[in-house]
Order: structure tokens, then C-alpha cells, then sequence
């Protein structure tokens, strides 16, 4: 039950490209695809004892507000330093939220035991087939507007990336079309995943960022699996970077991105991916405004 974002034109460094604004999606970002395809699946019968994710807040969301409008309950075990924005949406569309300290606790442990006491079903936020085909659908989007834009079909489309959901379901709703994953520095696991040909886990003491909804220490087989067969390669991108993409959405776009969201504008603002031929996506747009002023200042 999502809305099928619009394509914007922007022009980079002379070239024109092509954003597709999932900031602009229900729950300001692209996660509701994944959590309505995946929750509209479960039978109506299994319905009744819930759900349960994990997620810094924008699944979390997503998941929300498809359980509230399929009728069923939600538990949402978000880190207790999560963006309040995304603390306080995902309240609102009805969850319960129960707090773990991302240094000390594994997240995926305490939403499966909440999920076996409730009898429930565990969302994860990417490591699922559901999930992936849901968030295809914006790859199927793209492609679609690019071409009624263009006359011709899209020679790349330049995605974000933590788990790799969005990438992953993008690689397969738009198969004629090279995928680049962008990640923020030190948090780039899918890019050294890709170029050594086997999943590489996040390094120790990873470094502050910016991008929260990108912090995912693990990539899995399933998205890993998926960006290999098709050939995607990946880029880094520095928290200045991201700022930068940040301003550039909210000056010239009037489209307010969270910095997780930016990092594939910052990629090609900052010259690192080819424009001709490209789409980018902004994914999501959940930032607190205290935060995205400081950003953008």
C-alpha cells in the first residue's frame, strides 16, 4: 500500500539525472513497501498474535503502519539511541517499542524471544525474500518513469545500502540496469562484500556516523547473494559528503533527506558514479529537525 513516488529531475555538474524521492513515501521512507508486502501476507487466521521487528526506525515504522492497518499488534525493538523522530512515529502508528543498547545486545535476540513468548511473527528488516521483493517495487518504478522521461531505458541507478534490502529488491525490479550501492565510510561491509566475492563483515570500532539507518554490522546472504549476481560494486561516502547531499536535497529539490537517505546523491555529487544514465534514490526522510538543521547549517 504504498504511493509510487515521483522521479525528479536534477542537474549535477551540467548532466541531468533522475531522483526518485522515497522520502516521499508513507512513513517518509521506502521501508513501508517491504513491511506491507510482507505483513499482507500472513494469513488472516496467524494475524491475531502480532508482529515483531527490529529496526533504528524506519522499518520499525514501516512495519507500524501496516500492522495498524491490517488490525494487528506490533512490538519494535529500536536501539535506545534511535532518532526521537523515529521513536515517536512509530508510537504513533500504534507499536509498542522496547529499547536495547546497540553496543551490549543483539537486537535479533530479543526480538526472537519476544516473537516466541507472543507466538508472533519476527520481520526482519532485510534478510527476507518478502521484504526484498517488496522493496522492489521502487526498481519497477524507476525503471518505468525513467523511460517515460527519457525515451530510454536507465543505464544505473545508484542506491543506499545497510542490509541491502533496497538494493538487492532494485537489482531485481530493475534488471537491465547497473546497480552501485553507496554506504557511509568505515560502515561500507556491502561494498568490500562485493569486491571480495564473500560477505565481509563491518570492522571493529566502526566510526560515528551520521547515517543511522545504514549501521547494519552484517550484510546477509540473501542481499549479498543478490548484488553479486547481478554485478553491483559499491562507494563510500564521508559525512561532509553527506551533509553536502543533504543541503543540495533541501536547497534545489525542497526534498528533506535524512543522511542516511542522502548517501547515494552524495556519491554522485561528489563525482564518485557516472551521471549519464543514472538514477539515485533518497531514501527515506526521517531525520529530527534539531539534527537536520545542525547537518545543513
Amino acid at each position: 500500500m504504498g504511493v509510487r513516488t515521483p522521479l525528479v529531475e536534477a542537474e549535477i555538474r551540467g548532466e541531468l539525472v533522475y531522483i526518485k524521492a522515497e522520502c516521499l513515501q508513507r512513513t517518509g521512507s521506502f521501508k513501508l513497501r517491504g513491511a506491507w508486502w510482507r505483513l499482507s501476507s500472513i494469513p488472516e487466521g496467524q494475524r491475531a498474535a502480532g508482529v515483531v521487528a527490529f529496526s533504528s526506525g524506519n522499518h520499525a515504522q514501516g512495519v507500524a503502519w501496516a500492522a495498524r492497518k491490517l488490525g494487528m499488534p506490533a512490538v519494535i525493538v529500536m536501539p535506545a539511541d534511535a532518532p526521537a523522530a523515529k521513536v515517536a512515529g512509530t508510537r504513533e502508528y500504534g507499536a509498542e517499542v522496547v529499547f536495547y543498547d546497540r553496543l551490549t545486545e543483539s537486537r535479533e535476540a530479543i526480538a526472537a524471544a519476544i516473537a516466541e513468548e507472543r507466538g508472533a511473527v519476527l520481520v526482519p528488516s532485510f534478510d527476507d525474500p518478502w521484504i526484498v521483493e517488496g522493496q522492489g517495487t521502487a526498481g519497477l518504478e524507476i525503471a518505468e518513469q525513467y523511460e517515460q522521461a527519457t525515451g530510454r531505458a536507465v543505464e544505473r541507478i545508484v542506491v543506499c545500502c545497510g542490509g541491502g534490502g533496497l538494493s538487492s529488491g532494485i537489482a531485481l525490479g530493475a534488471p537491465g540496469a547497473g546497480i552501485v550501492i553507496a554506504e557511509p565510510e568505515g560502515w561500507d561491509d556491502m561494498g568490500a562484500s562485493l569486491r571480495g566475492g564473500e560477505i565481509v563483515p563491518v570492522g571493529p570500532n566502526p566510526p560515528g556516523t551520521a547515517c543511522d539507518a545504514l549501521q547494519t554490522l552484517r550484510v546477509a546472504p540473501l542481499t549479498f547473494g543478490i548484488l553479486k549476481d547481478r554485478g553491483a560494486v559499491g562507494v563510500a561516502v564521508s559525512e561532509a559528503e553527506v551533509a553536502t547531499a543533504m543541503r543540495f536535497a533541501f536547497e534545489r529539490l525542497k526534498l528533506v533527506a535524512e543522511p542516511g537517505g542522502a548517501v547515494a546523491l552524495a556519491a554522485a555529487l561528489a563525482g564518485k558514479v557516472p551521471l549519464s544514465g543514472t538514477a539515485l534514490v533518497v531514501s527515506g526522510g526521517n531525520v529530527d529537525p534539531a539534527r537536520f538543521r545542525s547537518l545543513t547549517a
